[in-house]
């Protein structure tokens, strides 16, 4: 059985392999695209509980894509873990304006991964609860 589901943005293959590598391990679900837009497309498909997004891709970025699925009220609540080689203050600050639940920075541990993803995937899933809950009253 899956801990969860994980959407995996980034353009770069070998991270997306190594992200993917830890989430199999671990017993999660996941789907990957390279970039934003593709992201947006895929979040409706596979339905998240969780995205990973890179900032720097082409096509659109992590931010703008962050951005529309914080706008979306279908998408507003699933966390995003965004993912940068760089760590410059301005991004970080940006992807807090728009919604980002973490911001890490490449290189990064597998293990502090999979423990960001575990804890907000955990608390997703009980909002989700929650509010598929309050119909019921």
């Amino acid at each position: 059985m899956s801990k969860g589901k994980v959407l995996i943005v980034d353009d770069e293959p070998y991270m997306q392999r190594l992200i993917e590598f830890s989430l199999k391990k671990s017993g999660f679900e996941f789907d990957s695209a390279m970039n934003g837009l593709e992201a947006l497309t895929k979040t409706d498909q596979f339905r998240p509980d969780l995205i990973v997004m890179d900032v720097a891709m082409p096509e659109m970025d992590g931010l703008e894509a962050l951005e529309k699925l914080k706008q979306n009220e279908k998408t507003k609540n699933i966390p995003v873990i965004m993912l940068t080689a760089k760590g410059q203050l301005i991004t970080r600050q940006e992807a807090e304006k728009y919604g980002a639940s973490i911001f890490l920075t490449k290189p990064f541990s597998p293990s502090e991964l999979l423990s960001q993803v575990s804890l907000f995937i955990l608390q997703y899933q009980q909002l989700k609860t929650d509010s598929q809950s309050e119909w019921f009253f």
